[in-house]
């Protein structure tokens, strides 16, 4: 394909479907599983607060960014590093942006894959009542076994990239739009019953105090880091989802606005989440900092002790489910896109092929909990040598790879491409707001990031 010629593709049919399906992107486990334990083990409110404060300034910026390059490239994300170089007469070098985004988007769904699929085995639990009279002892017993069955997560993994595969397989309307349309209505519904229930049955003074009373000295220097972290993996910024959605945005839609909406609404998601978790975890005795076991080892203890905690473990597994879905179908859809524009693929093979491989290269995330246990695959590097494959993984993407695409989006949106692109597809002219984003992309942005790699590494 040439780098002036766009292909033609699909596009959303509303900006509705564009707003629901960002969402579906952002509201992942990074929501529902990660910021409930990060905010537990860092002070709760101060951090909520530290949380707010730098989505606003780091992650609705660098989001405006990240749609902005695809809506003008039209295309998958190297292709549209590739035709903005040449439409702005930039080093063609840029297209390696491109991939950096959409390896880092492919590599976090081999392992989000299996982390996700987990949901699967517990929804099941749940239904089965297996959750009735767990305690500490029992529930750890129950989330080792599940973790040391090879084939049982295999078939797990298979399954959610089965299904992931399926759906992004049949395109953007026939596909993830009617996905989404059915998905995330029906997560949002969840989102609100749950809290409701959750703050009646659980203890939601202490629940609402710990959430939204700060206590300043609990942060240091590791809950600023976790917070920034947060704030970009919460909104889907540095890799290639938001970025490849913007691709099928039409020109008529203002990207700000809409980009509002959805860092708000990715805000609430998180927000209701904590009132979920935490009226049941004070009201049962348990902690709140239980890191990331909070969601698979620690709510199942008090799903089996809570008045209808049966019908409650079931519907927030199927939220959980759902977000996770969403989710990896922005993962998968980049490298989907790319093989169909350029190698002449059908886009059902092209799911099928790398869903194939990803779940193949998954399967070292799935042993890293067993049979691969002991395994240390940087173990010649001091700060890797503890770290197993999932690990690795793990840090290699979210606190490398991630951040440097977020600081290189921000550098070459801010720095170089011209004032007349920044402003044409931001929708206006000029004006304080615009301004401000300006300034932020420019400064803000990349010293935050670069502060994340100086304390990181």
């Amino acid at each position: 394909m040439s780098v002036l010629q766009k292909p033609k593709r699909e596009h959303w049919s509303s900006e509705y479907t564009f707003i629901l399906a960002a969402l579906g992107s952002a509201v992942g486990l990074g929501n529902i599983w990660r910021f409930p334990y990060v905010a537990g083990e860092n002070g709760g409110g101060a951090f909520v607060i530290l949380y707010l404060m730098l989505v606003i300034g780091i992650g609705l910026p660098a989001l405006i960014a990240t749609i902005m390059i695809g809506r003008r490239g039209q295309s998958s994300p190297i292709n549209c590093f590739e035709i903005i170089a040449s439409d702005e007469k930039l080093n063609r070098k840029w297209t390696y942006l491109g991939w950096l985004l959409v390896l880092s988007a492919y590599f976090l769904l081999t392992f989000f894959s299996v982390v996700a699929s987990w949901t699967f085995d517990y929804l099941i639990k749940a239904l089965s009542g297996q959750f009735e009279g767990l305690d500490a002892d029992t529930s750890v017993i129950m989330f080792n076994q599940l973790k040391s069955d090879p084939l049982r997560l295999s078939l797990w993994h298979g399954l959610f990239m089965g299904l992931t595969l399926i759906v992004v397989g049949r395109g953007i309307r026939k596909g993830i739009e009617k996905a989404i349309k059915l998905m995330m209505p029906t997560l949002f519904f969840l989102l609100i019953i749950l809290a409701i229930y959750s703050l009646v049955a659980g203890d939601a003074r202490a629940a609402l105090q710990f959430l939204f009373s700060p206590d300043f000295p609990k942060l240091n220097a590791n809950a600023v880091l976790l917070a920034t972290g947060q704030a970009m993996l919460s909104l889907s910024v540095g890799g290639a989802g938001m970025l490849v959605y913007g691709a099928y945005l039409n020109k008529e839609t203002s990207i700000p606005r809409t980009s509002i909406i959805i860092a708000g609404v990715d805000t609430l998601v998180a927000l209701l989440t904590g009132l979920i978790i935490f009226p049941i975890v004070f009201a049962y005795g348990l902690q709140p900092g239980s890191g990331p076991g909070l969601i698979f080892v620690t709510l199942p203890i008090a799903f089996g002790q809570m008045p209808g905690g049966a019908l409650f473990g079931v519907l927030f597994f199927v939220l959980l489910l759902l977000a996770a879905q969403t989710s990896a179908f922005s993962m998968f859809e980049p490298v989907v896109a790319w093989i169909e524009e350029n190698k002449g693929i059908s886009r059902k093979w092209a799911a099928l092929i790398t869903g194939s491989i990803a779940w193949f290269i998954g399967l070292a995330t799935v042993f890293s909990f067993n049979i691969w246990r002991d395994v240390r695959p940087l173990w010649f590097i001091s700060k890797f040598q503890e770290m197993s494959i999932f690990r690795v993984l793990e840090y290699l993407v979210t606190s490398i790879c991630i951040p440097a695409g977020t600081l290189m989006v921000a550098v070459f949106v801010g720095w170089f491409i011209s004032e007349h692109m920044r402003t044409n597809e931001y929708g206006i002219s000029a004006g304080r707001w615009y301004l401000l984003w300006r300034s932020l992309i420019r400064y803000l942005v990349p010293v935050c990031v670069l502060l994340i790699f100086y304390i990181n590494l």
